[in-house]
């Protein structure tokens, strides 16, 4: 398993990086302001940067999805599983379903179910943390959280089942 470390840099952002195969360090600098630098160094001295490459966010999305997605949300769902009583799930929301088109605070998830969304994605792009008055579309898959059997409510709520 590749050791990653974090390094904070102050006034710059946060770097993190682990040491490659061949004797190279490879590495990420997130940046304060946003940007991402890709960089690979030599594993005696990961300072001496031998190549660095600064992206875009729409790059640095490509690159995550070319390398089969986000450490993050293996490390979450790692992470419910080791929480116990949490659990997490992924929901598409069918064209059927009484809520497509409506919005997110019509649902009363929380209140009916004791679970809430956490998130959104839709075309491709995750929507974090949408409120209330957040419209759902069918096609959406939303990211629910709470107990269990919450969860298997939940999901059958946003499905038309009673």
């Amino acid at each position: 398993m590749v050791k990653l470390e974090e390094t904070p840099l102050p006034g710059v952002g946060v770097r993190h990086d682990f040491d490659g195969r061949f004797g190279k360090r490879v590495g990420v600098i997130r940046h304060r302001d946003g940007r991402r630098e890709i960089f690979v160094s030599r594993r005696d001295d990961p300072d001496a940067c031998a190549q660095s490459i600064v992206l875009s966010d729409e790059e640095a999305e490509a690159v995550a999805d070319l390398l089969s997605g986000s450490t993050i949300t293996r490390h979450v769902s790692r992470l419910t599983q080791d929480i116990e009583g949490l659990a997490m799930d992924w929901v598409s929301l069918p064209d059927a379903s009484p809520y497509a088109g409506r919005l997110l605070g019509d649902t009363m998830l929380r209140t009916r179910t004791g679970t809430s969304i956490v998130a959104v994605m839709r075309g491709g792009q995750a929507i974090p943390a949408p409120g209330p008055e957040f419209p759902l579309h069918a096609g959406d898959t939303v990211v629910v959280v709470g107990t269990p059997g919450g969860v298997v409510r939940a999901a059958k709520l946003l499905g038309g089942e009673s």
